[in-house]
């Protein structure tokens, strides 16, 4: 049993005895009678449909390079990396894969199939750092998501995988060169932020 020393407003000492059960009911009491049943996302959770790819080169060449995914997943690339951010136009393959080596997450779109409030919405997803958002003609999906050896075709700007695989990919290990620069390289053609 514990005790407590209480002045009453009448000045004389009163001793307020509380009991376990008192206390077992105040306990119970604060704690919330509702369920967190979501499941934060993490660097380790397997995101359905990523496809995976090994063996990727890593030579900065100069000149165009013939890539095996569309959009490409890394290989030969420019010496010079894109810098992160969203862009209104397409942005070189040689220049994102050398983004993609350091770490960041590529995002495109059909810009045929994602338009207004869908592109609105995916801009408002894509993080301020070790991130690209740029239009891509004749992807095989409405919206791909790329990363140093991973790929996710999605077809809705309102599939919960882009923010998870962005969580997973950006700043991964997995990249050959993890946090490197996504600055202070090379500006897109129609940069807006």
């Amino acid at each position: 049993m514990a005790s407590l020393k209480v002045i009453g407003h009448n000045g004389k000492n009163k001793l307020v005895r509380t009991t376990t059960a008192v206390l077992l009911i105040a306990a119970l009491a604060s704690c919330s009678t509702t369920k967190d049943t979501s499941k934060p996302v993490t660097k380790s959770a397997a995101i359905v449909d990523v496809q995976a790819f090994s063996n990727l080169a890593t030579k900065h060449v100069e000149g165009p390079v013939t890539y095996t995914q569309t959009p490409p997943v890394g290989g030969d690339h420019s010496a010079k990396w894109v810098n992160c951010g969203i862009y209104a136009n397409p942005i070189s393959n040689e220049q994102a894969v050398h983004s993609l080596e350091h770490s960041a997450v590529w995002v495109t779109y059909d810009p045929n199939l994602i338009t207004g409030n869908q592109l609105s919405a995916l801009r408002k997803l894509i993080p301020k750092t070790y991130a690209i958002l740029s239009p891509y003609p004749g992807l095989p999906s409405p919206i791909v998501a790329s990363a140093w050896g991973f790929q996710l075709k999605l077809t809705e700007v309102t599939d919960p995988r882009i923010t998870e695989f962005l969580t997973k990919y950006r700043e991964a290990k997995s990249a050959p060169e993890p946090s490197s620069p996504c600055t202070d390289g090379l500006d897109g053609p129609g940069k807006i932020s």
